[in-house]
């Protein structure tokens, strides 16, 4: 399972390292995921969120 976040779904991203003589291999991006005690539901559960929906509040902390 790719790790993704559980409130807005955000995932990973696939490119290319380009290198100074062009040669190319393959890269991925990750999210920024931390794990995180939210209230879920009215209960407390350890969650994976991206810093961005920490930071703007979609999640509430337990």
């Amino acid at each position: 399972m790719a790790r993704h976040c559980e409130i807005c779904g955000k995932v990973g991203v696939v490119g290319s390292n380009i290198s100074h003589a062009h040669n190319v291999t393959k890269r991925r991006w990750e999210p920024n995921l931390q794990r995180i005690k939210a209230k879920v539901e009215g209960e407390t559960k350890k969650i994976w969120v991206c810093t961005r929906c920490i930071r703007s509040g979609k999640v509430e902390k337990a």
